[in-house]
Protein backbone atom coordinates (compact mmCIF):
# COMPACT_ATOMS: atom_id res chain seq x y z
CA UNK A 1 0.00 0.00 0.00
CA UNK A 2 1.75 3.29 -1.13
CA UNK A 3 -1.17 5.74 -1.38
CA UNK A 4 -4.21 6.80 0.12
CA UNK A 5 -6.40 5.72 -3.02
CA UNK A 6 -4.34 1.72 -2.13
CA UNK A 7 -6.10 2.34 1.45
CA UNK A 8 -9.42 3.66 0.59
CA UNK A 9 -9.66 0.30 -2.32
CA UNK A 10 -8.75 -1.94 0.78
CA UNK A 11 -11.34 -0.17 3.34
CA UNK A 12 -14.27 -0.50 0.79
CA UNK A 13 -13.07 -3.84 -0.26
CA UNK A 14 -13.27 -5.18 3.66
CA UNK A 15 -16.56 -3.22 4.37
CA UNK A 16 -17.99 -4.92 1.33
CA UNK A 17 -17.16 -8.42 2.75
CA UNK A 18 -18.45 -7.15 6.66
CA UNK A 19 -22.09 -6.19 5.05
CA UNK A 20 -22.14 -9.54 2.97
CA UNK A 21 -21.47 -11.56 6.25
CA UNK A 22 -23.58 -9.42 8.13
CA UNK A 23 -26.92 -8.89 5.81
CA UNK A 24 -30.17 -9.41 7.13
CA UNK A 25 -31.86 -10.24 3.52
CA UNK A 26 -33.42 -13.13 2.73
CA UNK A 27 -30.77 -15.64 2.25
CA UNK A 28 -28.14 -16.77 4.69
CA UNK A 29 -25.72 -19.20 4.90
CA UNK A 30 -24.32 -20.38 7.72
CA UNK A 31 -21.13 -22.55 8.30
CA UNK A 32 -20.12 -24.58 10.65
CA UNK A 33 -17.09 -23.49 12.74
CA UNK A 34 -15.99 -25.45 15.77
CA UNK A 35 -13.40 -27.15 15.48
CA UNK A 36 -14.54 -30.30 14.07
CA UNK A 37 -15.37 -27.84 11.02
CA UNK A 38 -12.45 -25.75 11.50
CA UNK A 39 -10.32 -28.79 11.11
CA UNK A 40 -11.93 -30.03 8.11
CA UNK A 41 -11.97 -26.42 6.06
CA UNK A 42 -14.73 -24.42 7.17
CA UNK A 43 -12.30 -21.06 6.70
CA UNK A 44 -11.44 -21.84 3.36
CA UNK A 45 -15.33 -22.71 2.51
CA UNK A 46 -16.51 -19.35 3.97
CA UNK A 47 -13.55 -17.56 2.25
CA UNK A 48 -14.90 -19.21 -1.00
CA UNK A 49 -18.32 -17.93 -0.55
CA UNK A 50 -17.34 -14.03 -0.05
CA UNK A 51 -15.12 -14.84 -2.74
CA UNK A 52 -18.12 -16.62 -5.16
CA UNK A 53 -20.72 -13.60 -3.78
CA UNK A 54 -18.26 -10.60 -4.55
CA UNK A 55 -17.59 -12.16 -7.80
CA UNK A 56 -20.86 -12.21 -8.83
CA UNK A 57 -22.31 -9.11 -7.08
CA UNK A 58 -24.68 -10.44 -4.77
CA UNK A 59 -25.41 -8.49 -1.88
CA UNK A 60 -28.94 -9.92 -0.30
CA UNK A 61 -26.60 -13.13 0.90
CA UNK A 62 -25.29 -13.01 4.30
CA UNK A 63 -22.21 -15.40 5.69
CA UNK A 64 -22.14 -16.12 9.19
CA UNK A 65 -20.87 -18.91 11.48
CA UNK A 66 -22.16 -21.18 14.20
CA UNK A 67 -20.56 -23.18 16.67
CA UNK A 68 -21.18 -27.42 16.09
CA UNK A 69 -24.31 -27.83 14.04
CA UNK A 70 -23.85 -31.81 15.32
CA UNK A 71 -22.53 -34.28 12.52
CA UNK A 72 -18.68 -33.79 12.94
CA UNK A 73 -18.10 -36.46 9.95
CA UNK A 74 -19.98 -34.41 7.47
CA UNK A 75 -18.08 -31.34 8.38
CA UNK A 76 -17.59 -28.75 7.02
CA UNK A 77 -21.72 -28.12 7.11
CA UNK A 78 -23.17 -25.49 5.62
CA UNK A 79 -27.02 -24.44 5.97
CA UNK A 80 -28.94 -22.66 3.35
CA UNK A 81 -31.57 -20.39 4.86
CA UNK A 82 -34.33 -18.68 2.65
CA UNK A 83 -36.89 -17.28 4.15
CA UNK A 84 -40.06 -18.90 3.73
CA UNK A 85 -38.40 -22.27 2.78
CA UNK A 86 -36.86 -25.01 4.91
CA UNK A 87 -33.35 -24.65 5.72
CA UNK A 88 -30.91 -27.26 3.84
CA UNK A 89 -27.91 -28.41 4.92
CA UNK A 90 -24.78 -29.65 2.90
CA UNK A 91 -22.27 -31.74 4.08
CA UNK A 92 -18.51 -32.41 3.61
CA UNK A 93 -18.79 -29.05 1.53
CA UNK A 94 -15.10 -27.65 0.27
CA UNK A 95 -14.14 -24.45 -1.79
CA UNK A 96 -15.19 -25.86 -5.27
CA UNK A 97 -18.69 -26.95 -3.60
CA UNK A 98 -19.42 -23.31 -2.08
CA UNK A 99 -18.76 -22.06 -5.02
CA UNK A 100 -21.56 -24.23 -7.32
CA UNK A 101 -24.11 -23.84 -3.95
CA UNK A 102 -24.09 -20.35 -4.62
CA UNK A 103 -24.31 -21.13 -8.20
CA UNK A 104 -27.07 -23.52 -8.11
CA UNK A 105 -28.58 -22.99 -5.11
CA UNK A 106 -28.84 -18.91 -3.88
CA UNK A 107 -28.77 -18.17 -7.44
CA UNK A 108 -30.75 -20.66 -9.71
CA UNK A 109 -32.95 -22.24 -6.21
CA UNK A 110 -32.42 -25.76 -7.27
CA UNK A 111 -30.62 -27.98 -4.32
CA UNK A 112 -28.06 -29.85 -4.84
CA UNK A 113 -29.79 -33.28 -3.51
CA UNK A 114 -26.75 -35.58 -3.27
CA UNK A 115 -24.70 -33.31 -0.76
CA UNK A 116 -27.84 -32.67 1.39
CA UNK A 117 -27.06 -34.40 4.88
CA UNK A 118 -30.07 -34.94 7.26
CA UNK A 119 -29.06 -33.85 10.72
CA UNK A 120 -31.89 -35.93 12.71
Amino acid sequence: MKTLEDLNALRQRTLDELNLRESKDSVRLVVGMATCGIAAGAREVVAAFLEELAKRKISNVSVTQTGCIGLCVKEPLVDVVVSGQLTVTYGNVDASKARQIVAQHVVNGLVIGEWVVNKL
